[in-house]
């Protein structure tokens, strides 16, 4: 399993629809299989994650975030880890919203 426990992590590509950007911050913890994070920057003035890992270090989440616009956002994505050449981790990421217009959408983050 990854650990991704102190780990940060930064997008460097979002599907339009997404609030998150390069100015977004992702504060990674992990206990167990249990992942947890804080994120803000951008578009995103606080956020918080909650998800499990599993053995080949896939991430099941869900997100909820304030936004610039002060809007409660909610949504549910699913990470898959690509370990880079230099040995930091590149998620490739498929959310939806579960809140507002409900879209779907794809990210890519990379640990800084």
């Amino acid at each position: 399993m990854i650990n991704y426990d102190q780990k940060q992590f930064r997008p460097i590509r979002n599907s339009d629809n997404g609030e998150t950007s390069g100015d977004t911050i992702f504060h990674y913890q992990q206990q167990g299989n249990i992942l947890t994070a804080v994120y803000s920057g951008g578009q995103i003035k606080s956020g918080q994650l909650i998800g499990l890992v599993d053995e080949q270090g896939n991430i099941d989440m869900r997100y909820h975030q304030v936004n610039l616009k002060a809007e409660l956002m909610t949504g549910k994505c699913r990470s898959t880890p690509e370990i880079l050449p230099n040995g930091k981790i590149r998620l490739h990421e498929v959310w939806e919203w579960t809140s507002g217009d409900l879209s779907h959408g794809e990210s890519v983050i990379e640990e800084i």
